[in-house]
């Protein structure tokens, strides 16, 4: 008779968290802080092309804190890339802002250079990109970070 375990073999492995990742973590925060900021305030500097980077930036951390601490790292860094690998490394945890989050993907193409594409969102958009993010960081902090 052969002895039983309590485990399975994927209990053998050990995710390794990739380095940086509480950088990148302290940088989305960052990123989401300012956007907030400056859009609560109606900093006029800050355009709705420049709110915008500035919250994709922040997600785009927030995702790669999240993929870092798995190990796992997406195959490129547009938003269905990311929300890609987010559905692979955390199946089912995207699924209230997933569509959102590839919606924003609608505003910059720009990964062929004779045909980039850059429309600016408008500023009643800004609010939902914020609550996006701010969902995908407490996503993170509370279902996904490495303690």
């Amino acid at each position: 008779m052969k002895p039983t375990t309590n485990f399975s073999l994927f209990d053998l492995k050990k995710v390794q968290p990739i380095q940086g990742w509480e950088d990148f973590w302290g940088e989305g925060k960052a990123f989401l802080k300012t956007a907030s900021a400056a859009y609560a305030q109606h900093k006029k500097a800050f355009t709705t092309v420049i709110l915008y980077n500035i919250i994709v930036m922040a997600i785009e951390k927030f995702v790669m804190t999240a993929l870092m601490c798995e190990g796992k790292l997406p195959n490129n860094h547009t938003m269905k890339d990311l929300v890609e690998a987010m559905d692979e490394a955390f199946p089912c945890a995207m699924s209230g802002i997933r569509e959102g989050l590839l919606n924003l993907d609608q505003y910059q193409e720009i990964c062929d250079v004779d045909t980039f594409n850059i429309t600016g969102p408008a500023m009643e958009e800004i609010p939902v990109m914020l609550d996006l993010a701010s969902r995908l960081r407490d996503l993170v902090e509370q279902q996904l970070l490495v303690p």
